[in-house]
């Protein structure tokens, strides 16, 4: 039997040999494809390996139709860093954000874990970034969120939106340091942000 990943290149190329626009492609198929994921999703009716499987497969096609986009065609909605803060090795709801936002035309840079906040602030400023967001799931760590927007502001790079989400992240913490957005789970995260850069 053929892995989700093989049938996501395998339609890439057929949409290629059929003469389809990769841009076409990724927009109506790829993109309308992790749509529907985030909606069974939050309907409860896939779980987090689907989401996960589904969003590298979403990259595998990618790959395909890469090499036929000029760099300035391959579409995003922006760069966003990702990372759980320094001290804290927990990943597995990053994964999932960083899964949603990447099916939803995000380029997603995934610091990984136990990330320092000047590093969350570099790598926006060399990437271009729209968007930070950090997660942590230990009170112990959670200063490290504040941390990256005192970072923020001493940079004065005001333009880049901050949201923050784990175990014991709340709306309210978020607030106290001047974040611009709690996210509580993966599913949110896309129209969180969103809303944040209307």
């Amino acid at each position: 039997m053929r892995s989700w990943f093989q049938l996501a290149r395998e339609a890439a190329n057929e949409a290629l040999r059929l003469n389809i626009d990769p841009l076409e492609a990724i927009e109506k198929g790829l993109g309308l494809g992790m749509v529907s994921i985030s909606k069974r999703f939050n309907e409860g009716k896939i779980f987090l390996p689907q989401v996960l499987a589904a969003s590298k497969a979403m990259e595998e096609g990618m790959k395909v139709f890469e090499p036929y986009l000029s760099g300035d065609c391959i579409p995003t909605k922006g760069v966003v860093v990702m990372g759980t803060v320094q001290g804290d090795i927990h990943e597995i709801g990053k994964h999932v954000v960083c899964a949603f936002l990447r099916g939803s035309g995000y380029t997603v840079i995934d610091l990984g874990k136990d990330v320092p906040p000047e590093d969350f602030v570099q790598t926006a400023k060399e990437k271009g970034a729209i968007v930070i967001g950090a997660s942590a799931l230990m009170t112990t760590t959670l200063v490290c969120q504040k941390r990256i927007v005192e970072r923020l502001k001493a940079e004065r790079m005001f333009d880049v939106k901050t949201i923050f989400g784990g175990a014991c992240c709340t709306p309210k913490w978020v607030e106290s340091f001047g974040g611009d957005a709690h996210c509580a789970c993966g599913a949110e995260v896309v129209a969180t942000i969103e809303r944040l850069l209307r």
